[in-house]
């Protein structure tokens, strides 16, 4: 091929490149998730955008804050939708999943009965790993989805279930309303909220003897060298204990975790696998990262309920079954074999264990706080992009740390 035509070829190529959503932009994103869900729903508000797929079991799997051209902020995991379906986990990815707990523990969902607590056993349930959700109803700005379960947990125990989810984007005024803002002029915003409703819909109550599943809340994003995740955690009076725990996957890095005034900080690079979690008593209701590079600040909301029993999740049958956390946070990193899934970097949150009764002994007495047949856990997902000054009044605010405070805490 002579130099002209070769020339010429290549501009094609760049003008063909040039008109479509560049690669990692929402309008990217929206395209592929497009070919493998013709059911895709995308959720509205101005230019903030939210896509929630049915067909993969209702996760919200990116949005973005300024239409297709703009960044896409959830993790997706594209090789995972050539299959074929993986034995263990089928990790899509998404900004915000639901799963149930326990993981593991004495009442786990991801172990058959008796089996021992090691890879090789562990399998995700099929009804919030692989099968499609119904959509029950629709607008611009809000879906709402179910699913039926039939589970059987590591007792033994068969349970029946309904998860009702309920995910809306949300305007400036109601995200400013929600997390107590004022004068964020500089910043733009998209956030989507969601409750996530779990019945019992079977003829068992559900107690300490036979087990009870949690609504586990799971948002994936992508890694970076600058970014950071921050937790606050309240501690009382000359209270020295630690505040989280950090063992999950083999204890974490010193150097990759610091404690300050009363906020957690980790590193969110994916280049070192370690989770963490922090008990209810001491959890507040809020989590969030920071990307320095891209100045986007992640934030998340849930419910805690400090005097609740909450579901132990570790691969292990000897701690008590109901001493586990209510908010995590994961940094993905390769394996002993040098393979890695990601990367990708979580913020988690845990509903309390579902002591839940019946339909028939409590048809007349649906409660939604988790005390009667329904429990409910709300959760919910902000990003904040713009100029730092404007980042930080938000940063100081809802996570206690100002984003030099976030920035320094490992350089």
């Amino acid at each position: 091929m002579n130099k002209r035509l070769l020339l010429f070829y290549s501009g094609v190529v760049v003008f063909l490149l040039g008109c479509g959503p560049k690669p990692r932009t929402f309008g990217y994103d929206l395209d592929f998730l497009r070919k493998h869900d013709t059911g895709l729903i995308v959720l509205r508000s101005g230019d903030e955008e939210v896509v929630v797929s049915p067909k993969y079991q209702g996760k919200v799997f990116t949005s973005t804050v300024s239409g297709d051209d703009g960044p896409s902020f959830g993790w997706i995991h594209y090789k995972a939708f050539e299959g074929p379906l993986d034995a263990h986990m089928n990790a899509y990815g998404g900004e915000n999943r639901l799963w149930l707990g326990p993981e593991g523990g004495r009442f786990s969902l991801f172990f058959p009965k008796d089996a021992k607590m090691e890879f090789a056993n562990w399998k995700t349930p099929s009804a919030f790993d692989t099968e499609p959700w119904e959509v029950m109803s629709r607008s611009d700005s809000l879906v709402v989805l179910r699913k039926d379960m039939q589970l059987v947990n590591y007792a033994g125990t068969r349970l029946s279930l309904s998860i009702d989810r309920w995910i809306g984007i949300m305007d400036r005024v109601e995200v400013d309303r929600a997390l107590g803002l004022s004068n964020n002029s500089g910043t733009a915003v998209v956030g989507y909220r969601t409750e996530n409703l779990m019945t019992n819909m079977g003829s068992q109550v559900w107690t300490d003897t036979t087990g009870m599943p949690c609504v586990w809340m799971l948002d994936m994003f992508n890694p970076s060298p600058s970014t950071t995740i921050v937790i606050p955690y309240s501690s009382a009076a000359g209270d020295t204990s630690k505040p989280t725990t950090t063992d999950y996957f083999g204890e974490i890095q010193p150097d990759r975790i610091k404690y300050s005034d009363g906020v957690l900080y980790f590193k969110a690079d994916g280049k070192s696998r370690g989770k963490l979690g922090i008990h209810p008593g001491r959890a507040k209701p809020v989590a969030g990262s920071y990307d320095a590079a891209s100045r986007v600040l992640t934030i998340i909301s849930f419910d805690v309920d400090p005097q609740a029993r909450y579901l132990n999740q570790e691969w292990n049958t000897t701690k008590p079954p109901f001493s586990g956390d209510a908010v995590n946070a994961y940094n993905d990193g390769p394996l002993a074999d040098g393979s890695q899934m990601g990367p990708f970097y979580e913020l988690e949150s845990v509903s309390p264990a579902a002591f839940l009764g019946t339909q028939e002994t409590l048809f007349h007495h649906r409660v939604y706080a988790g005390t009667g047949e329904t429990l409910a856990h709300q959760h919910a997902v902000y990003h904040f992009t713009g100029s730092e000054e404007g980042l930080n009044k938000i940063s100081q605010k809802v996570l206690g740390a100002s984003i030099n405070q976030i920035k320094g805490a490992f350089h």
